[in-house]
């Protein structure tokens, strides 16, 4: 594996698990339905949660890691496509839409999450009935989860797009190269002349009349 391969990978890696972790704990720290106080009829108050911070801290190493994925891929659709029997090529497209499918939900999983879960002093009525909004269980958890999913699929087509890339060259098939122990052996442009001569017949008489002469 080469080495600009090897060092998006583990920063990707990591800012994946980054992105779980803070994504798990910010499940974990979310406010509870049991630590609101209603301050009157119509108000709710909500605790302090570093909830807000995790989350949000989630969904940024979430969309770094994949800017960082698709900066270092380029845009796909601008790629000559390989022959259309490469299994690897398949591979890398369908990881490269599960990809961008998984990081849109957990991005606005995560977002949102701690977002609604920030509320302090909110009137809120729905049909005539008051209520205080907390986040659901598993939000943050599923946003977390759907994020690492995200990463590892980023990271599987990042690694195969560049092994297709790899075993497609773009010039074709080359000629082997010449042995460099052969001697080239050129071939004459023109025939070789022999240099014998055919003989040549004179006539016995006009061979005597020189003699004579």
């Amino acid at each position: 594996m080469e080495r600009k391969v090897l060092l998006v990978c583990c920063a990707v890696g990591l800012l994946g698990l980054l992105s779980a972790a803070t994504g798990f704990g910010a499940e974990k720290t979310r406010i509870k339905g049991s630590q609101v106080q209603f301050v009157s009829t119509t108000q709710c108050e909500y605790p302090r949660s570093p909830a807000l911070g995790l989350g949000v801290t989630a969904a940024v190493a979430l969309m770094v890691a994949q800017i960082i994925i698709n900066v270092s891929t380029g845009c796909i659709c601008c790629k000559r496509s390989p022959q259309p029997s490469n299994s690897n090529w398949t591979v890398a497209l369908f990881c490269f839409v599960v990809s961008w499918f998984t990081f849109v939900i957990a991005f606005l999983l995560l977002l949102t999450g701690a977002t609604l879960n920030d509320q302090h002093d909110v009137e809120s009525m729905y049909f005539g009935n008051y209520y205080c909004y907390v986040v659901k269980p598993g939000v943050f958890a599923g946003g977390a989860a759907l994020s690492l999913a995200s990463v590892v699929l980023g990271i599987v087509y990042y690694v195969t797009l560049n092994s297709v890339k790899d075993s497609n060259s773009p010039w074709g098939t080359s000629a082997p190269p010449p042995n460099p122990g052969a001697i080239a052996m050129g071939q004459p442009q023109f025939p070789p002349q022999s240099t014998t001569q055919e003989p040549v017949f004179v006539h016995e008489d006009t061979y005597m009349r020189r003699q004579f002469t």
